[in-house]
C-alpha cells in the first residue's frame, strides 16, 4: 500500500476508534461468567450479580445485576455466535410482571459497565421502574468493541440482538410492547438499523451522536459519513433502503453535540428527516405532509419537534457546546459529559410515552 494511502488508512482508523469512551481498566481478581441459555438466567439461583471484566456493577443500585452470554443463530462465517450481555432488573421485580425493557447499545472502546455507569441508566431504572439490558461487542469481532453499523445489515450484530432482545423478553416476562432501544456513535449507527429493519421488536429509539442511516457500505465511506454526514439525500437513502408504506414507523429521539468533532452534527439532521420520512411525516420528495414542524430553543439545546395530532414523534436537540460524549451524564466515564441536559431522562420521557401495537 503506498505511504499516503496507509497514514489515510490509519487516520480513518482512529477516527472509528474514537466513536466511543475508552474501555475502563480491568480489576484485579475479576473474571468473566461462562456462556449460558437466556432463558436459565430467570431461575432464583441466577439472579445474583456476577463479577466480570471490567467495572463493577453501577453503585448506588439496589437491584440484580445480571452477566451471561446468549447463543444466536449462528451466521455465514460465524458457527459459534455468542454475544454477552449485562442485564440489570430493579430490586423488587419480578418475572412476568409486564416491565418495560430499555436496549442501550455502547460506543467503540466502551464495556457494558462503563456505558451503564456513564448513562446512569440503572439509577433512573431503579426511580421508573423499568429493566435495562446491554448487549457487548465481543474483542474478537472487533478489535474496539465497536458495532457493525455499516455495510450488510444480516453480516452484523443486528441479528443476534433481536434473538437476544426475543429471549430475555420471554424468560423475564417484559412488556414487549414497550421495549426501547438506545446508542451513542457506533451503538446508536446499529439501533438506527435495527429500528428500520426490525421495526416490530421496537416502540421507541433514541439515537445519541449517530450517524446518518443508509450512506455507508464499507470502513472507508464510514469514515466519510461521520465527518461530514451524506451527500444523497437522506429521504433517497430510505426510500431505497425500506419500504416505507410497509414499515409501521418508528418515534425517535435524537441527541447531538453541536460541536462534535467525530461524528458531525449533519449526520443527526439528516437522521431527523430520515424518521420523519419513516413515520411518514415527510413525502417522499422530503415536503412536509401532515402534522407541523416546531423549532425552539430553551436552557442551550436547540429542539426541533416533527408533531403529529398534537403528539411528538421525532424530536431533535442540538447542545450547544457539547463535543462527542453523552449530554448530562457521568464526566468521570470516557465521552459522558456534564454539559447539557441529562440525556437519559430525556430519553426515557421521550420512551415512556410509546408502546408498539401488534
Amino acid at each position: 500500500m503506498p505511504r499516503k494511502k496507509t497514514s489515510v488508512w490509519f487516520k480513518g482508523l482512529e477516527l472509528l476508534e474514537r466513536m466511543g469512551g475508552a474501555r475502563p481498566k480491568k480489576k484485579a481478581g475479576s473474571r468473566k461468567a461462562g456462556p449460558v441459555n437466556a432463558a436459565s438466567v430467570t431461575k432464583p439461583a441466577k439472579r445474583a450479580a456476577v463479577k466480570t471484566a471490567g467495572r463493577a456493577p453501577p453503585a448506588s443500585t439496589a437491584g440484580n445485576w445480571i452477566r451471561s452470554y446468549h447463543s444466536a443463530p449462528p451466521v455465514a462465517g460465524r458457527l459459534v455466535n455468542h454475544l454477552a450481555y449485562a442485564l440489570y432488573v430493579p430490586a423488587g421485580a419480578t418475572s412476568g410482571t409486564g416491565m418495560p425493557l430499555v436496549v442501550m447499545l455502547h460506543g467503540c472502546k466502551q464495556t457494558a459497565e462503563s456505558f451503564a455507569a456513564g448513562t446512569r441508566i440503572c439509577r433512573l431504572a431503579d426511580r421508573s421502574g423499568f429493566a435495562v439490558l446491554l448487549p457487548e461487542q465481543a474483542k474478537t469481532a472487533h478489535a474496539q468493541r465497536c458495532w457493525h453499523w455499516h455495510g450488510d445489515h444480516a453480516q452484523s450484530e443486528a441479528p443476534a440482538i433481536v434473538s437476544l432482545v426475543d429471549a430475555i423478553v420471554r424468560a423475564h416476562g417484559f412488556d414487549s410492547a414497550r421495549v426501547y432501544l438506545a446508542g451513542i456513535s457506533a451503538g446508536a449507527g446499529l439501533a438506527a438499523v435495527l429500528g428500520m429493519r426490525y421495526p416490530w421488536r421496537f416502540a421507541a429509539l433514541g439515537l445519541h451522536s449517530g450517524p446518518v442511516f443508509g450512506a455507508a457500505r464499507s470502513t472507508m465511506t464510514a469514515m466519510n459519513v461521520m465527518r461530514h454526514g451524506s451527500r444523497e439525500d437522506p429521504v433517497s437513502l430510505i426510500e431505497t433502503a425500506v419500504d416505507v408504506p410497509a414499515h409501521p414507523g418508528m418515534p425517535t429521539v435524537i441527541v447531538q453535540g453541536e460541536v462534535d468533532a467525530v461524528v458531525a452534527k449533519r449526520n443527526a439532521l439528516q437522521l431527523g428527516v430520515q424518521f420523519a420520512r419513516v413515520n411518514r411525516l415527510l413525502d417522499a420528495q422530503g415536503v412536509l405532509r401532515v402534522g407541523e414542524i416546531r423549532t425552539y430553543s430553551r436552557d442551550a439545546v436547540a429542539y426541533t419537534d416533527y408533531v403529529k395530532s398534537g403528539r411528538l414523534v421525532v424530536r431533535l436537540c442540538l447542545v450547544r457546546g457539547l463535543g462527542h460524549a453523552w449530554s448530562g451524564g457521568d464526566p468521570r466515564e470516557p465521552f459522558h459529559s456534564e454539559r447539557g441536559p441529562d440525556a437519559t431522562a430525556m430519553m426515557w420521557q421521550f420512551f415512556r410515552r410509546q408502546r408498539r401495537s401488534s
